[in-house]
């Protein structure tokens, strides 16, 4: 209930579609309840006094009704439809907002396949659910409860049949709604299950077929996929249960109302045109239960949706703006102050005490092996995440008091693996600067040695990119992800490794136009190669999470033996240190 009344606000923009639907299924509703009682008139009016006439005007009115009731229905289900789609439209857009302003912890806390079910699912089964509680739950207490009224004041003699029948058929009814809401909310979860699953081996497919694992993956997706299809069998076998219980049931109701029908009929009581309206109104009895099943049970599966689509919006994002946050100009000074950070609170830090300062306009190398935390450092300084000790600041202000938007619209990020999006290659770039021209375009994509293969396709800027831009090479991916990093001009630019795809002579045409195209900037360059940082002002070396040496190449050959040691083994392996 308190979901439901959570998601009622996206209603009230489409509260006069709410209405209307309703109303105009009342009077398909009152229309059909009208048609046996029409009948009746026919059968012990028209055809028992052989009056033509009569028959005719009748079978006129019943025509007239159901036309009327047709345009009712139909009205209802314009007006129902615009409602529900516009509902889901409006909770899925919230929902999408809510979710791309999450904090890296957000995500984590609740799972890519799971937010995919969110955003899909779950969406859609709150949708079909408003659509069906605006037309059909509409239509069948209406029609149950007309068809009750109907009968009692016109064939109050059968009525006693009703007092068995109703109460059967409701009792069944709660019983199947309360198992439903149970097994749907088991069906959904698995659902999140299969969509983590294939999200994961879409995103490994390279990984998987490499190693040869595709038999593995398939076992593993099969169990997921069986114990979707076992709970979706175990959730339908119970609604479909219904169906016989209440036919059955209707039936026996029928047989009684047809034997007291006849002692009726002998007895001066009634006559059989009651009884053939009896029967009718009774079938409406059923179809007005099964047709409020039907929307209680969607609402039983709609109930785990909603309350898992609730908890999402009410998530708050750890990453969030101080009241009266400072908005001022970021000139690109970067100090670090005693910083540690662990992704898990329970174990090691992966950074410990990290100190140092950049000016503005200068350049960071950060080095480092695997796992000593370069890349968190610098999502530390997006605020990405935010530090357990310590403090960040920028121009003598700690990270945590300037407006989140001001501080990631002055900084740029290429990150080592290149994410782009299914659009042109223009587009992609203008992520980095809505507003570019196609002189900034240009620009950044010589500044990245990008343009040398840009402009051989095709189409060039407006050359379209599929899903993950697999219609490029890793290197070209990232000279892309670069440019769309220095179109923006940013106060602060951080490359994540994003020359490891690329050779030895077009980085260092790279870092040359660079230098000249970002000569404001502070930038902040992450690699295992020393040749992409031998030229940096700062060179942090990392170990174990510390800052084991801090300095300048020629600095650090003279007074670390670590360093020594990194530049040794890359000589060794023939890397080009000295270019």
């Amino acid at each position: 209930m308190r979901a439901a009344l959570k998601l009622s606000k996206y209603l009230k923009p489409y509260k006069h579609f709410a209405i209307l639907a309703p109303i105009l299924m009342v009077l398909e509703v009152g229309m059909d309840l009208i048609q046996p009682t029409i009948m009746q008139k026919i059968i012990d009016k028209g055809i028992a006094t052989n009056d033509t006439q009569y028959i005719i005007m009748m079978f006129a009115a019943m025509i007239l009704c159901a036309m009327i009731g047709w345009l009712g229905g139909a009205g209802c289900t314009y007006f129902s439809s615009k409602a529900a789609v516009n509902f889901a439209s409006d909770v899925r857009a919230d929902l999408y907002e809510t979710i791309t302003y999450f904090a890296n912890s957000n995500k984590d806390k609740f799972t890519l396949g799971k937010l995919i079910t969110n955003l899909t699912n779950d969406i859609e089964m709150l949708q079909r659910a408003l659509n069906m509680l605006l037309k059909i739950f509409v239509r069948g207490p209406f029609m149950f409860v007309g068809a009750v009224i109907v009968v009692f004041f016109t064939a109050r003699d059968l009525f006693p049949v009703l007092f068995f029948v109703v109460p059967v058929l409701i009792i069944s009814l709660y019983i199947i709604i309360q198992l439903s809401i149970k097994l749907f909310r088991k069906v959904q979860e698995s659902i999140d299950q299969v969509n983590t699953r294939v999200q994961e081996n879409l995103a490994g497919i390279r990984v998987i077929k490499a190693f040869n694992r595709m038999r593995y993956q398939m076992k593993q997706f099969a169990t997921v996929n069986h114990q979707l299809t076992k709970r979706n069998m175990t959730a339908d076998q119970v609604v479909a249960a219904l169906m016989p219980i209440t036919q059955f049931v209707v039936n026996i109701g029928i047989v009684l109302a047809l034997m007291l029908g006849v002692v009726k009929v002998d007895a001066g009581a009634i006559e059989i045109g009651v009884i053939v309206a009896f029967i009718n109104y009774l079938m409406m009895i059923l179809n007005g239960l099964m047709s409020s099943s039907n929307v209680l049970i969607q609402i039983a599966r709609a109930i785990p949706s909603a309350e898992r689509v609730v908890v999402v919006l009410e998530e708050q994002s750890d990453i969030t703006n101080i009241e009266n946050p400072v908005k001022k100009e970021i000139q690109g000074n970067v100090k670090f102050d005693k910083v540690s950070f662990s992704y898990n609170k329970h174990v090691e830090p992966v950074l410990k005490e990290i100190s140092f300062e950049a000016k503005a306009g200068s350049t960071v190398g950060i080095i480092g092996m695997t796992g000593s935390g370069k890349s968190t450092l610098i999502k530390l300084l997006g605020r990405l995440m935010d530090v357990d000790e310590g403090t960040i600041y920028i121009d003598n202000i700690p990270i945590q008091q300037y407006d989140i938007d001001m501080l990631r619209n002055a900084m740029a990020f290429a990150p080592q693996k290149a994410i782009l999006f299914s659009t042109t290659i223009e587009e992609n770039l203008k992520y980095g600067k809505i507003d570019a021209t196609k002189e900034d375009i240009q620009e950044a994509l010589f500044a990245s040695n990008a343009f040398e293969f840009v402009e051989k396709l095709d189409h060039k800027e407006q050359h379209e990119l599929t899903q993950g831009a697999t219609n490029l090479s890793g290197g070209q991916k990232q000279r892309l992800a670069m440019s769309r990093a220095i179109i923006r001009k940013p106060k602060i630019l951080i490359l994540d490794d994003t020359t490891s795809a690329v050779d030895s002579i077009t980085e260092k045409i790279i870092q040359r136009n660079m230098k000249e195209a970002l000569k404001d900037s502070t930038k902040f360059i992450v690699s295992s190669k020393i040749s992409s940082i031998k030229h940096a002002d700062l060179i942090l070396v990392l170990g174990d999470g510390r800052i084991v040496a801090q300095g300048t190449h020629e600095e650090l050959l003279k007074m670390s033996e670590y360093y020594k040691e990194i530049v040794a083994t890359q000589v060794e392996r023939g890397g080009a240190i000295d270019e």
